[in-house]
């Protein structure tokens, strides 16, 4: 909890400085040719948002679902092609995407042979995906065990 805004006292102070690199840390499988490799997560101390990469092989692509937070996506490499709320678009590097908590989306990459990696921001520590298809509904950070 933030102190009262009267103090000097930073918000989440307890949050300790990390650098983070990618090439260093583990990348768990989402299946389907997906890999989540976690950065800003409760296992660094985050309280409030949680942010990763997700990479793509060629053709790879993830499952409709809903989050129950907003969430932010920026094309780090190659271009897809995202759904959201039944409708298509085209993005490359550095687009990015804003989903409102509850609105069904998926991610796929438009090659079938470059891969493809996005930077995927949620506004809460304890995100949530739901899969359209089947209702079934877990915590993000709980894919984070299952190694690629």
């Amino acid at each position: 909890m933030c102190p009262q805004p009267t103090t000097d006292e930073p918000c989440f102070a307890a949050f300790p400085p990390a650098v983070l690199r990618p090439a260093e840390l583990t990348a768990f499988s989402r299946g389907g040719g997906a890999r989540t490799i976690p950065l800003v997560t409760r296992a660094v101390g985050a309280e409030v948002f949680l942010t990763g990469q997700t990479l793509f092989a060629g053709g790879a692509g993830i499952p409709l679902h809903t989050h129950n937070c907003p969430e932010s996506v920026t094309i780090l490499e190659g271009d897809a092609i995202v759904e959201i709320d039944g409708t298509e678009h085209h993005v490359t590097r550095f687009d990015t995407t804003y989903v409102a908590a509850g609105t069904p989306h998926r991610f796929r990459n438009a090659s079938a042979t470059e891969p493809m990696r996005i930077l995927w921001i949620y506004a809460s520590v304890d995100a949530t995906r739901t899969l359209v298809e089947t209702g079934v509904t877990a915590r993000v950070d709980a894919e984070h065990g299952k190694s690629a």
